[in-house]
This record gives structure tokens, sequence and C-alpha cells, in this order.
């Protein structure tokens, strides 16, 4: 690691700024740099820190980043995606935050319970400095990862995220299905990765940054259990069929993404959360 930050010379520095400032995407850049023999991993950690330290002070947007994102135009009380009609409960700009009702059936909630609880485990977290993963205190759950497309169910809920959102299946992770029992939670935080710490080019090498999140409540908790965003003082219930979403312009707390697990207080909860990258992931 200690190669590849010397290898991340002031000029380089300057000529990625000055390639985003003339309008060139970051997959443009990143594909420029690996014509030049630049090594993929520490092509992406250029990029993507010194895009990100350039822009902290302003909070923009990383430029050409685009970003999953519903079609709401003319503000809609529902949608119909894949012949599934989906209702728009609330729609915020800064978070971009969306809550969709019933954007699951029953039957697909529990069936998705279902296959999950028999490969559930103690919840892990990335580890910044290496880009593994382990278990945190910050994160008081039991949970699973499901290949994309490995059910018929998984396949189907994976297209319509795709067809609500206007984002390719192929740029998304597999569901992670979680529970949360009495007492348990997990911690405000951030869904990106944030480009200055070590580990971060190993995890954004397969499919860049984390620009969007979808989280689906697969039941109803007794008590507590709210998605919170507490920079906003925004708490979304957890309720069985619904979904939130929110996207983040760059890995930045200036996007207000910052949110978490409140602590459930009484019964289970259990949630479907979807990642979405900028790239295809593999």
């Amino acid at each position: 690691m200690t190669t590849t930050h010397a290898a991340i010379t002031p000029e380089l520095r300057a000529w990625i700024v000055a390639q985003a400032q003339a309008g060139f995407t970051p997959e443009d850049v990143l594909a420029a740099m690996r014509g030049s023999g630049w090594p993929e991993d520490v092509a992406i950690e250029a990029m993507e820190s010194t895009l990100s330290q350039h822009l902290q002070a302003q909070g923009q947007a990383i430029p050409g980043r685009r970003l999953p994102e519903p079609a709401l135009e003319g503000a809609p009380g529902s949608v119909v995606v894949e012949g599934h009609r989906v209702r728009v409960l609330l729609s915020m700009k800064l978070p971009r935050v969306v809550v969709f009702g019933g954007f699951l059936t029953d039957a697909e909630c529990d069936e998705l319970r279902g296959l999950a609880e028999p490969r559930l485990a103690r919840s892990e977290t990335v580890v910044n400095e290496t880009g593994g993963s382990e278990v945190n205190t910050a994160r008081t759950s039991d949970g699973m990862f499901f290949g994309r497309g490995e059910f018929p169910v998984c396949e189907r809920i994976e297209r319509r995220i795709a067809a609500l959102l206007n984002w390719p299946v192929s740029h998304g992770e597999g569901l992670q299905v979680l529970r949360y029992r009495p007492g348990a939670e997990y911690k405000p935080h951030h869904d990106y990765f944030d480009p200055a710490h070590p580990g971060s080019p190993t995890i954004l090498a397969r499919g860049g940054q984390r620009v969007g999140t979808l989280v689906m409540y697969l039941n109803d908790p007794v008590r507590g259990g709210g998605t919170t965003f507490p920079d906003v003082g925004l708490e979304v219930a957890p309720v069985k069929g619904n979904a939130v979403f929110f996207s983040y312009h760059a890995p930045h707390p200036s996007t207000k993404t910052l949110h978490g697990g409140a602590p459930v207080l009484e019964g289970e909860k259990w949630v479907a959360t979807k990642w979405m990258r900028e790239r295809e992931f593999r």
C-alpha cells in the first residue's frame, strides 16, 4: 500500500482534476489511466481520492457521475414497474430519499425470510484499512447475502429495483437480508466507501463506488427499528413490504445520507438491502 500511495503524484492529481473540469466522466479518466499503464487499484484510488478532496469544500457531485433515480416527474402518487404498482409515500431532495409503499408483496417478504434464515450469521462490516469485513459492535444483527439472481424471487425483485430506479441489474450487489432481534441496532453510518481509507481500492475495484441504497422491510416489528437519518431528523417506519431508497452524489457527508437502524424495542425486524454501484459489480 505504501508503494501505491507513493505512485499517486501531485502531477497525476492535477491531471485528474483537469480532466474532470474538462467534462470527462470518471469512466473516461479511469480508461485513460489504464491505457497509460496505471494499475487498476492505483488508478481507482487516485481518481476517487483526488475528486473527493477537490470537491469536499463545496460538497459537489463528482462530474459525470450518474445516479439511480426513480421516474417521479409530475409527482405521481404511484408508479407501475414490471407490472407491479408501487406507491410513493415520501420524496426528499437533500438527502435524496424516497419512501415506497408496497414495493414487495407479503409473499415475497415471507419467501426471502424463509430462504435467508438457514444461512444467517452475525453481521459484519467493511474494514476500511484492508477492504475485508469483520464483526463490529456497531452492528448487532444477523445477516447473509444472496448471489445476484440466486433464486427466482431474487431475480424478480432485482428486475423490479432496476426498473424502478433506472439502474442496471449488473450494477448492483446481491441482496443482503438482516434480522434484528430485540435490542439489536445499526448505529449511524454512511454506505459509500471513504476513498481516503487504504482498503477502499480493493473494494472499489469490484464495481466502483456505491451510489444508492434500497432498504426493504420484510416484516412489521412490534416497536422500534426505524431507519433514521440523523442529519435531517427523519425516521422511516419499518412497514412490511415498504422500502426506503436514498442515493449519494459523492462519497462525502455533505450528501446528508448518514443513517442507522434504530434499536428494536419489541419483536424482530427483518430487512433486505440492495446496494447499487457506479459500474458493473463483479
